[in-house]
Formats: C-alpha cells, sequence, structure tokens
C-alpha cells in the first residue's frame, strides 16, 4: 500500500492534532490490514476550524466490513477521543472501499458516530453496534469535499479511493440539509444562515466552500437587508459565543434563499 500524509507527532501542537494522531494509530491498531485509509474533510481542511463550535470530521475507509467485536473495541476507542474536550468531538463514519469508487448513492456506510449519539452508545452498545449501518446521503457531501479539499491522514491517495461524484447527487446531500430551513432557522440560526449561503453558492457557481467562506460570498452577493444577519452569523462561527439575531429577518433570509436556490 502506498501511505502518504501519515500523522505521527511526539509532542502535538493542539487537541485537533493530537485526536487525529491517536485515531490513525489506534484505528492502525484495530483494523489492521482490513484499513484503506483515513481522511479529514470540514472545517478542519478548509481553514475554518473553531474548537469552541467545530468538530473532526473523519472518513475511515475499509477493505471490507468490520466484525461485532471489532466494532465494539473500535467504538469505544472512537467514544474515549470524543472525550477530549472539544465541543462538537469527532463525527466519523466507515465505509467499504467498493462503495468510493464507483461512487454509489445514498453511499452505504459500516459504521458511523456523532456526539448526538454518546448516550445510545452508553446505554446500549450492542444495539448501537448492530443497526448503526445503512445508507447516508450526506457522504455525497462529504467525499465532495475530500476529494477537492480533504487530507489523507494515513493510506491511499484519495484520488485512489474516490471516485467521481456526479454534480446531482452532490447537491442532493447538501439540498437537504437546508430543505426546512424555514422551521430550522429558528432553531440553530447561525448553522442555517451560513450553510444557506454555500448552497447558493454552489448552485449558482459550482463552488465548493466551508459554512464561512458561503457567508463571506453572501456578503457581496445578497440584498443588503441580509448583511447584518450574515455578519452577526459569521461573527458567531469565528469566536464561538451565541449571536443575537432578528428573527423576522432570519425568516424572510430563509425564504428568499430558498427561492433562490430553487429557481437556479
Amino acid at each position: 500500500m502506498n501511505i502518504v500524509n501519515t500523522i505521527i507527532t511526539e509532542k502535538p501542537i493542539n487537541k485537533l492534532e493530537y485526536i487525529c494522531s491517536e485515531f490513525v494509530t489506534r484505528s492502525q491498531d484495530i483494523l489492521k490490514d482490513n484499513l484503506i485509509g483515513v481522511y479529514l474533510h470540514g472545517s478542519s481542511v478548509m481553514g475554518c476550524f473553531n474548537a469552541a463550535k467545530s468538530d473532526i470530521d473523519l472518513i475511515v475507509v475499509t477493505e471490507g466490513k468490520m466484525s461485532d467485536a471489532e466494532k465494539r473495541k473500535y467504538m469505544d476507542m472512537v467514544v474515549g477521543l470524543n472525550n477530549l474536550g472539544l465541543a462538537k468531538g469527532i463525527e466519523m463514519s466507515v465505509v467499504l472501499k467498493k462503495d468510493c469508487n464507483p461512487f454509489e448513492y445514498p453511499t452505504p456506510f459500516d459504521l458511523h458516530f456523532s456526539e448526538a449519539h454518546t448516550k445510545w452508545y452508553s446505554d446500549n452498545p450492542e444495539d448501537y453496534i448492530c443497526k448503526m449501518n445503512g445508507t447516508d446521503a450526506d457522504l455525497a457531501a462529504h467525499f465532495t469535499v475530500i476529494r477537492k479539499r480533504g487530507k489523507c491522514l494515513y493510506g491511499l491517495p484519495i484520488e485512489q479511493v474516490f471516485g467521481d461524484i456526479p454534480k446531482g447527487d452532490y447537491f442532493d446531500s447538501i439540498w437537504k440539509d437546508i430543505a426546512e430551513a424555514r422551521n430550522d432557522i429558528q432553531e440553530d440560526t447561525m448553522y442555517i444562515v451560513l450553510n444557506l449561503a454555500r448552497v447558493l453558492a454552489y448552485k449558482r457557481e459550482e463552488l465548493v466552500l466551508s459554512k464561512k467562506e458561503g457567508g463571506e460570498w453572501a456578503l457581496d452577493k445578497l440584498p443588503e437587508e441580509f448583511l447584518p444577519l450574515i455578519n452577526e452569523a459569521l461573527n458567531e462561527y469565528a469566536v464561538g459565543t451565541n449571536g443575537k439575531y432578528d428573527m423576522e429577518c432570519a425568516v424572510r433570509y430563509a425564504e428568499y434563499m430558498l427561492k433562490e436556490i430553487e429557481d437556479e
């Protein structure tokens, strides 16, 4: 196997680097020859990681499926690293190499974890391991970011693992994330404001952007009435403290953005 970009550091410079380094080393120990590669995507590779707001986004590619015993050992490892203090922890999916190229949509996955699933795994690990598999439309977006801007932490180079993702599959994946924005923007304002912006940027210009980059793009493209809202979302994303939003404006923004995306 052609090994590239393996993270090995005796003195990690920060928690993100340390967690990634340990994740790679422990994945090698558990999965051995079944491990094809570990790939970093999301804010960590797009220049806008914020320990107070961001998670560590990882895709693990294997040759074959993991046994239940391996999944239990792997999940214990992931949860242990997840508890090291980052606000949103780790989000990771394990996928088979055969489903990465040629790309299949929605994409099958063998195992998944995020902070939201911590209690389920803690309360009933057997149930979690039995049920946490299937297909996930989000993987089209994750694979697209990996192909365009991702980082191989260990294993085969990105271009040898991930095939082309059809534009329609990528758009369907990111659309699902904002389709209910009229309601969701009142509960998770910062995320929806910035996510709507990056979806419109893709629809208009085929740009694959981070949330931060999407917001910055929107400042030059959208009506002036929405600029204070976008700036507040960008500020919250940058500093990690909750923003103060005009909810009437936020709802108008969501309606406007959805119409623009649909019209495009």
